[in-house]
């Protein structure tokens, strides 16, 4: 007989599930949980990209149609020459790939140097950082706004300039909490091995920690990318020139007099791409982010 182990206990155990009125019960109720989480999840995408295709009389219909009785794909291309989501996807890879830029560069820093230069009062800015998550970002925006409008000591206005977006960015807790995680998994002893080779902290950084750490470098980027991509409040205050604003508030901000359909179609573009990065780098969200949670 088996040990019975903590490791090894279940919500059902094998012996219910050998018998077929547990098996029943068990596929049962794991495929209606996949059922229904499926509907919940996959529900409301559906309904997006099929209503972009119907009329507006049948988007008002009430109830609604599952499937569009009469298909209008030119609706997509109205929303793109419409709305000008060119211009408007442009602004947002922009703003987007620019904050990564910065997030990789300053958060790695910050990770590293808690990680492994272990500053003096380390623990306490950490702590600090991590207090910031606990602040609802609501609270944020006036303290900000206010900073935007004056820097301080260089006591520029950054309203309409890619910087309003960028720099708020920079600083995220959660993403050098991330990084400084995975930096504590890496073994000490490659850093003792590269600082006998004459490797000082930048080169061991670059030539050591970097390689090792792709996977949740992967993960930093997918949260940054989606994190501006899915803003509205922050660029609309900061952004209020329509030819450089992302794309969720340009879309709001020309919205008007657009038939109900045609908007749909343009929500539905704009989902596009941050849907397309979450399908396409899955296994890389979840490996990065379990990467380093363990020792050894």
């Amino acid at each position: 007989m088996a040990e019975f182990t903590p490791a090894n206990r279940t919500l059902i155990s094998s012996a219910t599930l050998a018998r077929p009125r547990g098996k029943v019960i068990y596929w049962t109720v794991l495929s209606v949980v996949l059922v229904v989480f499926t509907l919940v999840f996959v529900g409301p995408l559906y309904w997006m990209a099929t209503s972009g295709f119907k009329s507006v009389h049948e988007v008002l219909h009430n109830p609604p149609t599952l499937v569009p009785k009469d298909p209008h794909p030119s609706n997509y291309k109205t929303a793109w020459t419409q709305l000008k989501l060119a211009k408007l996807l442009w602004n947002t890879f922009y703003y987007a790939f620019g904050a990564l830029a910065f997030q990789l560069v300053f958060d790695v820093a910050a990770a590293y140097a808690l990680s492994k230069l272990r500053p003096v009062l380390g623990n306490i800015v950490l702590g600090g950082m991590l207090a910031t998550l606990m602040i609802p970002s609501a609270v944020l925006i006036i303290p900000q706004y206010m900073t935007v409008l004056d820097l301080p000591l260089l006591h520029v206005n950054l309203i309409n300039h890619p910087w309003a977006i960028w720099l708020p960015t920079v600083a995220n807790g959660f993403n050098i909490f991330l990084l400084k995680r995975f930096f504590d998994s890496i073994p000490n002893d490659l850093m003792a091995a590269a600082a006998i080779d004459g490797a000082g902290p930048m080169r061991t950084l670059l030539s050591i920690v970097l390689p090792m750490s792709r996977p949740i470098l992967g993960v930093v980027s997918i949260f940054a990318v989606v994190n501006v991509w899915k803003d509205f409040l922050w660029p609309m205050l900061v952004e209020p020139d329509p030819s450089k604003q992302p794309i969720n508030i340009g879309i709001n901000s020309l919205s008007q007099g657009v038939p109900q359909n045609v908007l749909i179609a343009a929500l539905a573009i704009s989902a596009l791409p941050t849907l397309l990065i979450f399908l396409l780098f899955q296994r890389n969200i979840m490996s990065g982010l379990t990467a380093g949670s363990l020792k050894g």
